[in-house]
């Protein structure tokens, strides 16, 4: 759905690239294609094996760089970022990678996920001696880097993994090295791909579509990998653990055409949106989907009770930014300048509104209303999502109870307040099918925490729990 209504967003996307001549240039149009996943700020470090050059701004990527910049991001090695603020928030300051330099080796660090013990960490390190220039908990691990003491880059950074806590997927270039890292559990995607000679690693495989590049494997959970002139070596950090791949990332985050654990995203949304239809069918006379990441469920739904699916709803993708607006009512009108309904489709009919989720319900209700004003007769939500109910600590913006309305009502009080005439979820058994290769396997696995309460790691709550608010 629409990020800025619905209030649901990744952290980051990750690109680096080793071996290519035009590394700044490779990078740029492979964090394009991660854009989605970060609009805040955008990154890109490089290194010509004697010094790193690098260039970071606010803004989405077209914002950020020129073609003036690409001419001093010189070098074969590069490593970029799109961030969207959720851990220590926004900011020029927080905007990576974060560059970190040091008269031995500097080091450019990018990550996506979030540390679910960094507050401690950031404790104990400012009890030793450390001050920290960010908000962000990605620079802890820069400085347990450097606190390993006199040793190689890749014994430190082996060190500092063997202290942090929750879900990371990063790259780290020096002038000389290129290290990627993925937590035990896998709570991130990241991939390796080849591009001639070059190798080149992302947080989707559809990066590599996009400068066509040949997708290689996943990142091991518990892989640290380094790439420089002596080619490419891999080891574990630590054991693997049972892979927990955030569920979000098929239901929602990732684009349509990336690979997941070798299933296609647009694929595992279809075969969501069937099992929804078989847990939660209803008698309509149209299907049709919330752009953009609903979509493919939708079409699932229709293809397994064979009500038609209709372009319903549609996308106004030429609006900028609506967030800054000081009433009720003109927020609604922001939600209208988005999303219009197709008054030819919906009228007189019976209407499944198929969604990916619902975080706060305000969005939800909205749409439900738009859909009548245009003359549904009946409007039935189905989410091909469990009901979030609990915060996520992983590097999604759900980090309070408070802000989730499954978390404070039942689906009979979440229908009321949505005004649907009826609401079903996917239930996480039906979710799992439908994007679990194979569940008994330590290889493959979802992380559902935010739908069961049942976090993969330890938990360290730094804030209190709100209650919820409409």
């Amino acid at each position: 759905m629409l990020a800025e209504i619905k209030g649901l967003n990744e952290e980051c996307g990750v690109f680096a690239i080793w071996g290519h001549e035009k590394a700044a240039e490779m990078t740029y149009y492979g964090l394009h294609a991660l854009q989605h996943r970060g609009q805040e700020g955008a990154g890109i470090v490089t290194t010509d094996g004697d010094k790193m050059h690098v260039h970071r701004g606010v803004g989405l990527i077209n914002d950020v760089f020129s073609e003036d910049e690409f001419d001093r991001l010189t070098g074969h090695a590069a490593v970029g970022h799109v961030r969207y603020a959720t851990q220590g928030g926004g900011g020029f300051e927080n905007v990576q990678p974060l560059v970190f330099r040091s008269q031995t080796k500097s080091m450019a660090l990018a990550h996506n996920g979030n540390l679910v013990n960094a507050h401690a960490l950031k404790n104990q390190l400012e009890a030793q001696g450390s001050i920290l220039q960010t908000t962000s908990d990605t620079e802890v691990i820069a400085h347990l880097i450097k606190r390993s003491g006199n040793v190689s880059m890749e014994d430190a950074i082996t060190s500092a993994l063997s202290m942090i806590k929750g879900a990371y997927a990063f790259s780290i270039l020096t002038e000389d090295q290129l290290f990627i890292g993925l937590d035990p559990r896998g709570l991130r995607p990241l991939s390796i791909g080849r591009l001639g000679d070059a190798y080149v690693v992302a947080s989707e495989t559809c990066a590599f579509d996009l400068i066509g590049a040949t997708y290689e494997r996943e990142v091991r959970p518990g892989e640290l990998i380094v790439i420089d002139k002596d080619g490419f070596r891999t080891k574990q950090f630590t054991s693997p653990l049972k892979r927990t791949l955030c569920s979000m990332e098929y239901v929602y985050f990732s684009r349509p055409d990336s690979d997941l654990d070798g299933l296609n995203v647009h694929a595992s949304r279809k075969t969501m949106g069937k099992q929804l239809a078989k847990e939660e069918p209803v008698e309509a006379d149209v299907v049709t989907g919330v752009p953009d990441s609903s979509i493919s469920a939708a079409i699932g739904f229709s293809e397994a009770t064979g009500i038609p699916y209709e372009l319903g709803l549609i996308k106004n993708r030429y609006v900028g930014r609506t967030f800054i607006q000081p009433s009720q009512e003109l927020r609604e009108q922001g939600v209208k300048m988005k999303l219009s309904a197709v008054r030819g489709i919906v009228d007189g009919k019976r209407v499944v509104m198929v969604d990916d989720s619902i975080v706060r319900g305000t969005t939800s209700k909205r749409i439900v209303r738009l859909l009548k004003e245009a003359g549904a007769t009946e409007v039935h939500v189905r989410i091909a999502s469990p009901p979030i109910q609990n915060p996520c600590y992983y590097g999604i913006d759900t980090s309070t109870k408070g802000e989730l309305i499954a978390g404070n009502y039942s689906i009979e009080e979440m229908r009321e307040i949505i005004g649907a005439d009826s609401l079903g979820f996917l239930t996480t058994k039906g979710l799992e099918d439908s994007i679990v290769k194979d569940a008994e396997s330590v290889e493959h696995g979802v992380c559902q925490a935010c739908f069961t309460g049942n976090y993969p790691t330890e938990i360290y709550p730094d804030t209190e729990i709100p209650a919820y608010k409409e």
